[in-house]
């Protein structure tokens, strides 16, 4: 389209027209009024200069290749349209160095953080001191896990909590640490409200309760562990007959040690209560007035039967009945004598009165005996009498 000339009598404009400026896309505005030309004062018509359009620019430039300059070691990218850019080395290693030095105190502002959240976690416990101690390879670990296991692998927590390190020699898994310090105390509550001296739960270095560390490495359940303090107690604090035969059977175990050796996670629960049982035994033969024995070899040969009815389920109070009736059936022992037939004594009378192997036999010699008795006496004894009888095998 030809463009009029400018009028200064008719006030005419050039035509608007679109522009191309540079690739942008531009329209100009309606022109606005003109002020007439005026040679005398020289005023010249307003002009309207055109503005952006609202249409959308063409997308930028897209890189397609880079590559190095062998000569400077510049980095030249190329564009779709035929442009370059020019990476000079120099600042390229800059670049670099700030990126790598920004990422670093990244790192670093997050392993602080992460170890100060393990040193308020320990604190907790009063245990911060383990973290502090492992600060330089918390801080040179990256992930949780890593500090994790570095902390874990530190010699304060080694020492700390090492029931862990035992648990898996046993074949039992590994405990958290809030676990592990949860059965410590339910451990030192049972311990204290049964009044055990406190040589059982002080603690030692870094906190280590002993006796607790060779429980928490065994398995062993805070019920568990009040059942072993039960059965100890029991001996401590029997009779005099059940402690004098708990000293015969088991001379090592006196008053603190039998404590210790139901805290010893070595012996079997099952076992200390047959031990604890036979000295019950042994008590009740003691008070019915039956010899345990003298020599080595007789107390041998008690403390196998005691722990023998033990293994059979007798208790204490079917002892003390059932020996009771055993003391009154040793006449049979001087009976046997006297009519020169097999002995009866203690033993043939423990076997019957608890159903023990080899009761059939003894019941069979008690009767030859006391038929020559009555045959003889014609009165019942205490071979004859219902004790006997009544105390036999399920009476206890």
């Amino acid at each position: 389209m030809t463009t009029a000339p400018y009028d200064p009598r008719s006030g005419n404009t050039p035509d608007a027209k679109p522009l191309d400026i540079a690739g942008m896309r531009y329209q100009a505005q309606a022109p606005k009024p003109q002020t007439p030309y005026d040679p005398m004062s020289g005023n010249t018509p307003d002009y309207q200069y055109p503005t952006e359009a609202t249409d959308t620019p063409p997308a930028k430039a897209k890189l397609v290749s880079t590559y190095t300059d062998p000569e400077t070691g510049d980095i030249i990218d190329i564009y779709d349209d035929g442009s370059e850019t020019v990476r000079k080395k120099g600042t390229i290693k800059a670049d670099a160095t700030a990126a790598a030095n920004a990422t670093a105190a990244e790192r670093l502002a997050g392993r602080v953080s992460a170890y100060d959240i393990l040193v308020a976690k320990f604190k907790e416990f009063g245990l911060e001191s383990l973290v502090t101690d492992a600060k330089n390879a918390i801080l040179n670990s990256d992930s949780d896990a890593e500090r994790t296991l570095a902390l874990r692998s530190s010699k304060g927590y080694q020492t700390r909590f090492a029931a862990n390190a035992k648990r898996i020699a046993n074949g039992f898994a590994a405990i958290d640490e809030g676990t592990y310090l949860a059965l410590e105390d339910a451990y030192q509550s049972i311990a204290q409200n049964y009044g055990m001296p406190e040589k059982y739960y002080k603690r030692g270095e870094l906190g280590v309760q002993q006796y607790f560390e060779d429980a928490i490495s065994k398995n062993i359940d805070p019920q568990t562990f009040e059942e072993r303090i039960v059965e100890g107690r029991k001996v401590l604090n029997a009779n005099k007959a059940t402690l004098d035969a708990a000293k015969q059977f088991y001379p090592t175990l006196t008053d603190g040690d039998f404590l210790e050796y139901v805290l010893n996670p070595k012996n079997a629960l099952v076992d200390i209560k047959r031990k604890v049982t036979a000295a019950e035994i042994g008590g009740a033969a003691n008070i019915a007035g039956l010899n345990l024995g003298k020599s080595p070899e007789e107390t041998a040969a008690s403390l196998a039967r005691a722990e023998m009815l033990a293994g059979y389920g007798v208790t204490k109070e079917a002892a003390m009945s059932g020996f009771q009736t055993v003391a009154d059936a040793t006449r049979g022992s001087q009976l046997a004598n006297f009519y020169n037939r097999p002995t009866y004594g203690q033993m043939e009378a423990e076997q019957e009165v608890f159903n023990l192997e080899g009761a059939t036999a003894a019941r069979k010699k008690r009767s030859e005996i006391t038929g020559l008795e009555k045959a003889t006496f014609g009165a019942k004894t205490g071979l004859t009498g219902g004790a006997l009888a009544r105390d036999r095998a399920g009476g206890i």
